[in-house]
C-alpha cells in the first residue's frame, strides 16, 4: 500500500476500502505493511500516540471482515517507544504482539526506539506463523532459532527502492535456509524522503514466487503446512545442522 505520512485516518480509510473490495473472497489472513498508519516515521513520541486507536483499528477490522489481521505500529515503551506489529484473530481478540528486535541503525532508528528481545509464534488456521519487521530480515539468526516450529514468516517492511536488489535476494535466501514459506509485505509511494517501489511477494519453502503483487499491490496466495513438512522430511537439510558445533565455534572465536 501506499501509506499516507503521519495520517492514520487516511490510511484506515485506505486499507478499509480494500478489505471491503476483497470481503468474502476466502482469505484467512491479512498482512499489512511495517508502520501501516503513519510510515516508518523516527517521530516516535508523536506517532506512537496513534497506539490504541491504530490497534482498535486493526481488533475492529479482524471482526469486521471475520479474518486474521497482521499489522504494525509504533507504540509507547518504558525508555523509548517501540516498532511492534499485532496479530488479531476474527473475534478481535489478539492473538500475538512482536516488538522489533533490530532496530534499523544506519537510517537511526535505533535513537528513536527500542529493540524487542523475544520471537513469537502462533497458529492461524493450522498455520505456524512467527512474523519479523523489515531490518529483521538481514539477520538469519532470529529466523533460524525458530524455524523448526515455523511454516510461514511474514516480513512487514518499509524497505526502500535503493535496496530493492538486497530486499529479493534476502527474502528468497530466508526461504530457502529454513524451508518455510515467506511473504514479504512491503508498502509503496515516497514517505520521509525516501521511495518505495514495493516488491512483496510469497515465497514457497524452496523460494520459488508464489504470488506477486495484483493491482494496486496485493499478494495474493496459497500456504500449505504439509509443503513445509514434505520438503523438509524430503531434502533432511535443517536436521544436518550441528547448533551445539556453532555455539562451541562462537565460544572459541570468543576467548
Amino acid at each position: 500500500m501506499d501509506i499516507a505520512w503521519e495520517n492514520p485516518r487516511e490510511n484506515f480509510r485506505r486499507v478499509k476500502a480494500e478489505c471491503a473490495r476483497l470481503a468474502g473472497g476466502g482469505a484467512g489472513l491479512l498482512v499489512l505493511p511495517e508502520m501501516f498508519a503513519t510510515g516508518f516515521s523516527m517521530r516516535g513520541e508523536v506517532i506512537s500516540g496513534h497506539a490504541v486507536e491504530i490497534r482498535d483499528f486493526l481488533a475492529g477490522l479482524a471482526q469486521e471482515f471475520s479474518i486474521h489481521v497482521l499489522g504494525g505500529y509504533a507504540e509507547p515503551g518504558e525508555v523509548r517507544p517501540a516498532n511492534a506489529c499485532s496479530l488479531f484473530d476474527p473475534e478481535g481478540q489478539e492473538l500475538l504482539h512482536y516488538r522489533k528486535i533490530h532496530p534499523f541503525t544506519f537510517g537511526g532508528e535505533n535513537e528513536h526506539y527500542a529493540a524487542g528481545d523475544a520471537v513469537k509464534t502462533v497458529e492461524v488456521n493450522g498455520v505456524s506463523v512467527t512474523p519479523l519487521i523489515c531490518y529483521d530480515l538481514r539477520f538469519p539468526e532470529v529466523f533460524r532459532v525458530v524455524s523448526g516450529r515455523t511454516a510461514l514468516f511474514p516480513v512487514l517492511a518499509n524497505w526502500p527502492e535503493e535496496r530493492r536488489e538486497t530486499w529479493s535476494v534476502l527474502l528468497r535466501a530466508r526461504a530457502i535456509e529454513n524451508q518455510a514459506y515467506v511473504l514479504g509485505v512491503n508498502r509503496i509511494g515516497v514517505g520521509g524522503g525516501n521511495s518505495y517501489s514495493g516488491d512483496s511477494v510469497l515465497l514457497d519453502p524452496l523460494g520459488g514466487s508464489l504470488a506477486t503483487p495484483r493491482e494496486g499491490g496485493l499478494v495474493v496466495g496459497d500456504v500449505d503446512p504439509a509443503r513445509v513438512q514434505e520438503v523438509r522430511d524430503r531434502t533432511g537439510f535443517l536436521r544436518d545442522r550441528r547448533p551445539d558445533l556453532y555455539r562451541r565455534l562462537e565460544e572459541l572465536q570468543d576467548s
